[in-house]
This record gives C-alpha cells, sequence and structure tokens, in this order.
C-alpha cells in the first residue's frame, strides 16, 4: 500500500475519491481493530464455557485493565495528528524525534502502572462485588498487566505508521497475534501437556504474551520496511522535556476522554456486579458485542484523523471539513447495518457466548440497547478522530467525562437500583448509556461543524 495523500495542486477532492481514501486508510485499521477486539471475544467465550464465575471475574479484571490502557494508550494517540501534520507540511525529517520521546513515554508509563496494578483486591472488596469472582479477577489482572509496556510501545509505533497513512502493518500483526492468542487461550484456560487449568485466569496469561509478541513484530517492521527511512532506531536520544511535554499536552485530553468513557462502563460492570454474576456475565456479553461493532466506526475515526491531519498540514481548510464529514456519513451507514443485524440475530449471538439460559436471555435484551444507541455512538467516534485531526483534543474529553459521569453513570444507577422509582437492574444502567451518547454526539458534531469553518482557530491548534 502506498502512502496516501490529497493530488498535487488539488484543493477539492471529488467526494468519491475522497470517500476511497478513507475507506483505504480505514480498512486495515478496522481489520485490525477486529483482530484485537476478538482477543477479547474470545476471552468472553472461553472463559463463559469454563463458568460464569470465570466470565465474570474476567469482567472485573478488565474494568480496572482496559480504562488504564486506554488512557495511556490514548496520550499515545497524540503521535498520529503530530505525525500527520508533519507529513503534510513536508517535515518527515522531524518525525523520528516524535517517536523517539513516544517511546520513553510508553516506557515511563508503563513501568509505573505494572507496578500499581498489582494491589486490586482491596478495591474490588471495598466495591462489594460478588466474592466468587474475585480470585479469578486480581488473578487475571495479575497476569495481564505484564503485557502493558509492550503494548504501549507497539502503539507508539503503530501510530507512526498511520500517521505516514501506512495502516497495513498494524493490520499484519494483529491478525498474526489473533491466530497466536486463540491457541495460547485454550491451552492456559483449559490446560494439557503438562499444564494445569487456570480458567479465567489464563486469559491474562495469553494476552500478555501476545502483546509481547505485537511489540516485537513491529519493531521488525518499522526497522525493515519502507518506515527505515524515518530513522526511529538509528540513534539513541535521551528524553527531551519539551517534546514529552507536548505530545502528553496533547495526548492526555485522549487518553482522559477513552478513560471516562471504558471508566463509565467499568463503573458499570463493578455496580451490576452487585447485582450476581448472571447481570454481570450478561453485561460483559452485550459489551463485547457493543466492542465488535464499535471497531468501524472507531477506525473511521482514525482515518479521519489521518485525512483531517494532512489537509491542515497542507494548509487545506476545506479539504479537511469534507474529510471529516465525508468519514461521519460513511460511520452512520454502518450503523443503520450494525443495528439491524442486532435487532434480527441478537438471541442468537448472545447464545454463542453462554450455556446460562438467563444470561443469554437477559444479554439479548441488552443488545437492543446497543443496538438503537449504535448511530450515536458510531457518530461521536467518528466527529472525535475528525477533531483530533485538527488537534482539538480537550473539547472531546471535557463533553465525555460531562456525558458519562454527570449524565449516564447517575441517571443508570438511579434506574438500575430503584432509588424511589421502580427498579430496571442492568437494563437501568444500559439506559444511562444511551442517554449519556445522544448528548455527546450531538454536542462534538456542534463542535466539529463549527470549528471546521474557523481557519484562525485551526492555524492556532496545529502550533500545539
Amino acid at each position: 500500500m502506498t502512502e496516501i495523500a490529497a493530488p498535487s495542486g488539488v484543493t477539492t477532492v471529488p467526494v468519491r475519491q475522497e470517500l476511497t481514501l478513507l475507506v483505504r486508510l480505514a480498512l486495515p485499521i478496522i481489520i485490525a481493530q477486529l483482530a484485537q477486539i476478538s482477543m477479547v471475544v474470545a476471552d468472553t467465550l472461553m472463559a463463559g464455557r469454563v463458568s460464569a464465575t470465570d466470565l465474570a471475574g474476567v469482567a472485573l479484571g478488565a474494568s480496572i485493565y482496559w480504562p488504564v490502557m486506554l488512557f495511556l494508550s490514548g496520550i499515545l494517540q497524540s503521535v498520529t495528528p503530530s505525525v500527520s501534520q508533519l507529513n503534510g507540511a513536508g517535515r518527515v525529517d522531524a518525525v523520528a524525534h516524535v517517536i523517539r520521546q513516544a517511546l520513553w513515554i510508553a516506557a515511563l508509563s508503563g513501568a509505573i502502572m505494572l507496578g500499581l496494578m498489582q494491589f486490586a483486591g482491596p478495591f474490588y472488596d471495598f466495591m462489594a462485588v460478588d466474592a466468587r469472582a474475585i480470585p479469578v479477577a486480581t488473578g487475571y489482572l495479575s497476569a495481564v498487566v505484564w503485557g502493558l509496556p509492550p503494548m504501549l510501545g507497539y502503539y507508539a509505533l503503530r501510530h507512526l505508521c498511520e500517521g505516514m497513512s501506512w495502516t497495513l502493518p498494524g493490520m499484519v500483526i494483529a491478525l498474526a497475534a489473533l491466530a497466536l492468542k486463540l491457541p495460547l487461550n485454550y491451552w492456559f484456560i483449559y490446560g494439557g501437556l503438562g499444564l494445569e487449568p487456570m480458567g479465567g485466569v489464563g486469559c491474562g496469561v495469553a494476552t500478555a504474551v501476545v502483546l509481547w509478541f505485537e511489540l516485537i513484530g513491529m519493531v521488525l517492521v518499522v526497522q525493515f520496511s519502507r518506515m527505515r527511512r524515518i530513522g526511529v532506531f538509528s540513534r539513541m536520544a535521551a528524553p527531551d522535556r519539551h517534546e514529552i511535554g507536548r505530545l502528553v499536552r496533547l495526548g492526555l485530553p485522549i487518553g482522559a476522554a477513552r478513560f471516562f468513557e471504558m471508566a463509565a462502563f467499568s463503573a458499570m460492570a463493578l455496580l451490576i456486579g452487585r447485582l450476581g454474576v448472571e447481570a454481570l456475565a450478561a453485561h460483559q456479553i452485550a459489551t463485547t458485542i457493543n466492542g465488535v461493532t464499535f471497531m468501524i466506526p472507531l477506525a473511521l475515526g482514525v482515518a479521519a484523523t489521518i485525512r483531517v491531519g494532512y489537509y491542515v498540514g497542507a494548509g487545506d481548510a476545506d479539504g479537511a471539513r469534507r474529510a471529516a464529514w465525508i468519514a461521519i456519513a460513511a460511520s452512520l451507514g454502518f450503523a443503520a447495518v450494525a443495528a439491524s443485524g442486532l435487532l434480527l440475530f441478537r438471541n442468537g449471538i448472545a447464545s454463542l457466548f453462554s450455556t446460562d439460559l438467563q444470561v443469554v436471555s437477559l444479554a439479548a435484551q441488552l443488545m437492543v440497547f446497543i443496538a438503537v444507541y449504535q448511530f450515536f455512538d458510531d457518530a461521536q467516534a467518528t466527529a472525535t478522530g475528525a477533531l483530533h485531526g485538527y488537534k482539538d483534543t480537550r473539547t472531546p474529553m471535557l463533553v465525555m467525562a460531562v456525558s458519562y459521569w454527570v449524565v449516564a453513570l447517575p441517571l443508570g444507577a438511579v434506574l438500575a437500583f430503584g432509588w424511589h422509582l421502580p427498579a430496571l437492574g442492568v437494563q437501568g444502567f444500559w439506559w444511562g448509556a444511551t442517554f449519556g451518547l445522544v448528548l455527546v454526539a450531538a454536542v462534538l458534531c456542534a463542535r466539529l461543524r463549527w470549528l471546521s469553518r474557523r481557519s484562525e482557530r485551526i492555524a492556532l491548534y496545529s502550533l500545539r
């Protein structure tokens, strides 16, 4: 795949051509993201076949790991708009320094969190979740956290490739990682060849091994492919406080926004844990399905970041605006297809994840919520990506913080536990999430419409 750029001398790319460019960028990202989420699906499927307790334990472990992982990897996502704008401005020689400093961020933050995340047991006790699931959750977390530092290094290098409009390496490595994850999962979860069964804890062990594999694969790509001309590994570089500070200032709102979103769903899982392992298992199934469908708009959002960032770097405001709205339109088209499929096949999909009829029935009910808010979730994901292309990262963070933590989670808790209202159980939390996503989508699309027409603000943000 060649690097994608606007044709020389053209300031307005036809809609069909822009859509083609977006799809060419997004398709490998979609496949890579689907491969990544398939690993989570594999954990859910295989742990669920052991017991509802193992599935609930994996859900509780993930409720701490994923918010932390998304927060730190979100900070590193500042690499993509930084590189894409440098690429659009013809300053490829400055890219290597950006990546070296991103790798310092990955190494230092990963090491710190590896130590902190070893002490989750007291937190689960404090949250009063079902005690049966806590040993599985702490075992899972203690294992999977060893994959956090290599995962962050992988993302720093992957964002380099994506910022240079080369999205194929992430896809190839993710598919290879999935091929490795499945047999490792089976071996560690169910045992064999001299290894005792680990149950849900085995999901964490397999994930840590696979994340090291992904880092090694991406290092080889950057060193021995077209990316070698960037010169990331041509020399060592000491930490640069100025560049690290710039990347953190740009990426911290991205990481915080992802943290607020995922932490809200994790808080939901922890609170749902009070309703029993069946409710928590059903919630985990629904969340997993939602994660699968979310990969397509998320990939379109990354493609929008790349295209908008390139146009901004090239000084083409009209091209940036068109790329953003074409990406959102494509995302909404997918939402219509996904929602229809979820409504038609929700019972069959739920039955793939559990043999417990109560869990299957409840998970199928929750998938109706996913189908309804699919449109709002997909729109906000792509609008967020487009705003990142402009280096507007603070607005999405603030909007998500308010929408999820002031609206969605409190409303969901009230509806679920029935404080002065009829208790809706786990469905109450999903009602709250739906209202929160409507708010996020409306505000971020309005922000994008405003910012895309403000040349002076775009120029100011590009200096970040």
